[in-house]
């Protein structure tokens, strides 16, 4: 299934003592499959994907698969220490997703080949489509991007660096390598800031933590990017996206943080966040509904 619209990155709600709350979750997804998602991208890094057990993980890929029924592309995560992606990648293709979005692995910085290597022997574990995720400590070069664009059953490349002339070059040399069809998308946080940016690139999907608790806004923009309504763009970019990525580099977490907040202020209770996060303060949350308005009201018109 080929992605396309708005990429949902649903939050995972939690009870009150801290365990998954799988009723929950199925409620949230179903909302922003109703609501227009694209895509569903469940446990991921909205989705407190380093605070899961992969028991967890797997539960709510199920979750995911049955209330998408079919409907849109079911993406979930894995990563880290490669035994342990190679035991998650298991797990969710017995739970029914489409596909993995996979996350590198943490604390070491391997050399391009070990990247390769690396992702080759998640991806040849599984018969389920692979989204390699770019960040942190997994920066591939343009030629190490195409020998991963390569691997049969990788299907697109999602960044989370924000270098627009690296960026560039990769989309330039693997769709040179292996054709024009291979994804990308922006994958940086409230990626709706630099999708003007991206769309320069050719790269035309991006994932939308405000989906989560905002879809109205969130496809107000992504219309009036599609028809190059650039008032409309720069008014939401100015009155809403901006405020909101100031609010969220407040606090460290808040990316995640501020997100589920928003889906509790929208009327569902998804409870807190995990540590090391933490949940915003009283004033943050005030801010963050301030703006929720005013954004809402920005997508009314």
């Amino acid at each position: 299934m080929k992605l396309e619209g708005v990429l949902f990155f649903p939050v995972t709600p939690f009870h009150a003592d801290g365990t998954l709350d799988e009723a929950t979750l199925a409620k949230h997804i179903g909302n922003g499959v109703d609501a227009g998602a694209g895509g569903v991208f469940v446990a991921c890094g909205t989705g407190e994907f380093h605070a899961l057990t992969p028991d967890e993980v797997e539960r709510c890929a199920h979750v995911a698969v049955t209330a998408v029924a079919g409907r849109l592309p079911v993406y979930a995560a894995a990563g880290g220490p490669l035994p342990v992606a190679l035991d998650q990648v298991g797990r969710l293709q017995r739970a029914g997703v489409d596909g993995v979005l996979l996350l590198p692995p943490y604390l070491v910085a391997g050399p391009q080949r070990g990247l390769v290597d690396y992702v080759r022997a998640v991806a040849a574990a599984t018969s389920l489509a692979v989204i390699f995720y770019q960040r942190g400590a997994a920066v591939p070069t343009p030629r190490t991007a195409a020998e991963i664009a390569a691997i049969p059953n990788v299907v697109g490349i999602k960044d989370g660096i924000g270098n627009i002339e690296l960026m560039h070059r990769t989309v330039l040399t693997v769709r040179r390598a292996v054709g024009p069809d291979f994804q990308f998308f922006n994958g940086l946080p409230t990626a709706e800031m630099t999708v003007p940016a991206y769309r320069g690139l050719g790269v035309q999907l991006y994932s939308s933590a405000v989906f989560a608790f905002a879809p109205e806004i969130a496809l107000r923009f992504h219309r009036a990017v599609t028809a190059g309504e650039t008032d409309t763009i720069r008014v939401l970019l100015e009155e809403f996206y901006t405020p909101l990525v100031e609010l969220r580099d407040e606090v460290s977490g808040y990316a995640v943080a501020l997100v589920k907040a928003g889906v509790r202020l929208r009327g569902l209770d998804v409870g807190g966040v995990r540590p090391p996060l933490l949940d915003p303060s009283a004033e943050h949350v005030d801010r963050l509904g301030a703006l929720l308005r005013h954004g809402l009201e920005l997508a009314a018109r």
